[in-house]
């Protein structure tokens, strides 16, 4: 069995264990398809069901799947994903090693469901000042990093596993003055969190809102007082 089979037989069994043992498999099913990029009337017809019955799954409204759809559902999320090239595959891949051993992660979590750009900032008492933001755009996870630590210590491919597997995280920076060696060093990386909040930045670098500009990443600021109510803030709203 080659490399790339072997990659998407690991990151199936990941997403089809991580519905079946989710408390919200409905939730979960839809964070996978949102990282996917994948509508709902596409995986509907790859599994051909209506997408009608997506959305009741989604939202609730039916029964969770038995492991037999959802064994389905996830191969089809991934037979998409191969025939556009596999990058969301690939990614997973290329990060599933472990993340370096280091004192520069301070908290990190997965969601089982999304939140909401706007609602995680409202949580962190963050403000936007670049990048955008839908209104669809949501989170599932975050890292709390300190930035020194991790730019002083890290290779590039250190950095990569330590902003975590999936794109659609946030990213909240600790340590910063300016905001634009994060900025940078996600720019280097290639990376596209759903969001990177600065803690401890009094005026944001232009290059550093430049380079959300461009990449279309929102770029926030937290006002709260220290690390310690950082993360104090992210235990309280998610646990």
């Amino acid at each position: 069995m080659d490399e790339w089979q072997l990659a998407k037989e690991s990151l199936a069994r990941k997403i089809a264990g991580e519905i079946v043992l989710s408390e919200d498999a409905g939730k979960t099913i839809q964070k996978w398809r949102n990282i996917f990029k994948i509508p709902q009337r596409v995986l509907a017809g790859h599994i051909k069901i209506t997408p009608s019955v997506i959305s009741d799954y989604e939202s609730g409204r039916r029964k969770s799947p038995g492991i037999r759809v959802v064994k389905k559902m996830v191969g089809a999320m991934i037979l998409i994903d191969e025939s556009a090239g596999g990058k969301v595959t690939r990614q997973f891949s290329e990060n599933a090693g472990q993340l370096p051993i280091t004192k520069a992660v301070i908290e990190l979590k997965e969601f089982d469901k999304g939140v909401r750009v706007d609602e995680f900032c409202e949580a962190m008492s963050a403000s936007i000042v670049a990048g955008k933001d839908s209104p669809q755009q949501e989170v599932y996870g975050y890292t709390v990093i300190d930035s020194l630590r991790a730019i002083l210590e890290f290779s590039y491919s250190d950095l990569v596993k330590l902003y975590g597997i999936t794109t659609k995280r946030a990213l909240i920076f600790t340590n910063t003055s300016t905001g634009r060696s994060p900025m940078v060093a996600i720019k280097v990386t290639n990376l596209r969190p759903a969001l990177i909040i600065l803690h401890g930045a009094r005026e944001v670098d232009e290059i550093a809102k430049r380079i959300a500009d461009v990449e279309g990443i929102p770029l926030a600021v937290s006002k709260l007082n220290s690390v310690e109510d950082v993360v104090a803030a992210l235990k309280q709203k998610f646990g």
